[in-house]
């Protein structure tokens, strides 16, 4: 097997060590990164990796890619075409030994439901550019795999976290905030069962668009809470959202109120999460210090 994932980020690493441990442990590994400095550091660190930006093709990276059989993408869409499909569709068509495609979407498509519970199939959002822009890029891949005749995972992702990405390190930094709206939640989902479920997904070769969340989307302000308890420290203050210093970024995430099922990609794969909440996903940060 030769895996080409293109953005070897957060998520991708966490997918990659899964595959190895469940799919095929001599599976070869290539990645892609934004810079030449950070592929020189996955290089040193034993992994072949490719510079690629998303503005232009990636130099050298065409012999790799046509070698692949699974490919992952977890690189966000620009304003206009898929940037892997804009600069090397042609080179994905010379992989003839190409069998499955994975695409990292999020939750972000879905629209407000003011806090009610939602599947694959609730309405999208149109209006806001980066969640028409993201859905454009789904559907581009699923053209693709179509005409392909591909098995296409669409994977739509709640807020990641994990080891060095957790309410634990950012009270550790100093940086956690308690920022409190009344009735407001999010999902999140941990980096291992991302990793986990890409991994058995590609091993059965799944085909459809499936959410990745946890099982409880809480307030943002509990995980501060918990995070506090576990370290038997004090946590920052409950702040209010209209008195919160926010991006504008930030305060348009909480515009959002909706709790995503995950149940479709449960029932898919027949499994339960490693980490259904944020209560055992922080406890195993914790725990593993």
């Amino acid at each position: 097997m030769g895996i080409f994932f293109f953005g070897m980020g957060y998520s991708s690493q966490a997918t990659a060590r899964s595959i190895k441990q469940l799919v095929d442990a001599e599976a070869e590994i290539i990645g892609t990164t934004r810079s030449r400095p950070k592929a020189e550091e996955l290089i040193r660190a034993g992994m072949r990796a490719h510079a690629f930006d998303g503005r232009a093709p990636g130099l050298m990276l065409a012999s790799d890619l046509t070698k692949s059989t699974h490919l992952v993408v977890s690189i966000p869409p620009g304003t206009g075409a898929d940037p892997v499909l804009a600069h090397h569709r042609s080179d994905l068509d010379k992989a003839e030994g190409l069998e499955w495609l994975c695409y990292f979407s999020t939750v972000g498509v879905y629209a407000n439901s003011d806090g009610g519970w939602i599947d694959e199939n609730a309405p999208c959002e149109q209006k806001v550019e980066r969640a028409r822009v993201r859905l454009e890029a789904e559907e581009q891949w699923r053209d693709y795999a179509r005409r392909r005749d591909l098995p296409l995972a669409i994977f739509r992702l709640a807020g990641i976290y994990g080891p060095g990405r957790s309410s634990i390190d950012k009270l550790a930094a100093g940086t956690a905030h308690r920022i409190k709206k009344p009735g407001q939640v999010f999902n999140r989902v941990h980096v291992e069962d991302i990793g986990r479920i890409t991994a058995l997904g590609m091993r059965a070769g799944l085909n459809g668009t499936f959410n990745l969340t946890d099982d409880e989307p809480a307030p943002p302000q509990d995980l501060v809470t918990y995070a506090a308890e576990l370290m038997e420290v004090d946590p920052p203050p409950e702040v209010a959202f209209e008195k919160a210093d926010l991006s504008e970024m930030a305060r348009s995430f909480f515009a959002d109120n909706k709790r995503v099922s995950n149940a479709a990609i449960k029932k898919e794969l027949g499994i339960e999460l490693l980490y259904p909440s944020y209560r055992e996903g922080l406890k195993a940060i914790f725990d593993a210090g």
